[in-house]
């Protein structure tokens, strides 16, 4: 019974050494993964937080760009727009003026419609402005004297029968050489809105540029001063036959 027990004795300790077959044991594997000890070493990824914030710096910036396009196309101003003829060096009227709508953000310098007063008090036309266009700061100018190249200023001294009612700044005329010895010619005299008796006018390119309808434009025998923008080369005949009496305007129908 003593070796029976001594060799049970013996046994259990065996057993709790090794097992109870010489063996070591093995530990047991990581449930999360492969057995520490078993991974590869991996390299340290190189951060580069410079280029991160330039991209989402660029990013920032053509998203911006690209709002402010959009917002500028959509946005609009008030400019002014001519709803009359306007000649080369008189000033432009509220009433020859309306508000119209343009995209804004573009280079063209346009007149605002909230500068119409001063426009219409400090600036004139420093070209033939037509109807329906839209005013820059080109075709304006503050000088009085402004005449497109080529043209003058001529003073018509006419009677009443030498030129037809109705005429108002900025309209065309024509110049018809009349006289006696047209007259007897042609069988016919000047009359309001005639032709006089010349074939062919000195000019059908003129201009009204003023109309002096005050008391000092009166001679006492019914001469009214009338201005026109005339041609240079008109300029002589046209102040010829005002001084002797023998010009005659006729109203040139619109072109439009």
């Amino acid at each position: 019974m003593r070796r029976l027990g001594g060799s049970e004795v013996k046994t259990r300790e065996r057993s709790a050494a090794g097992g109870g077959n010489g063996r070591q044991s093995v530990p047991a594997p990581n449930a999360n993964g492969p057995a520490v000890g078993s991974r590869l070493p991996v390299a340290p990824r190189e951060r580069k937080p410079a280029l991160a914030a330039l991209a989402v710096l660029l990013i920032l910036v053509g998203a911006l760009g690209a709002t402010v396009m959009v917002l500028r196309a959509g946005n609009k101003v008030s400019v002014v727009e001519i709803t009359a003829d306007v000649a080369v060096g008189d000033k432009i009227p509220v009433s020859a003026m309306r508000e119209v709508m343009v995209a804004d953000g573009t280079d063209v310098k346009y007149i605002r419609w909230n500068q119409r007063e001063d426009l219409a008090t400090r600036w004139r036309a420093a070209t033939n402005l037509t109807s329906g266009s839209v005013l820059v700061s080109s075709m304006i100018t503050e000088k009085s004297d402004v005449l497109a190249p080529g043209k003058t200023l001529v003073g018509l001294s006419l009677k009443k029968g030498q030129f037809p009612s109705g005429l108002a700044d900025g309209l065309t005329v024509a110049a018809y050489l009349v006289g006696n010895d047209v007259k007897s010619s042609t069988d016919s005299s000047a009359t309001a809105g005639g032709t006089g008796g010349g074939s062919s006018p000195i000019s059908d390119d003129l201009v009204i540029k003023d109309i002096d309808t005050g008391s000092n434009s009166s001679f006492g025998d019914g001469t009214e001063t009338i201005t026109v923008i005339a041609d240079a080369d008109d300029a002589g005949a046209l102040a010829t036959a005002s001084a002797a009496g023998d010009v005659s305007l006729v109203l040139v129908p619109s072109k439009n």
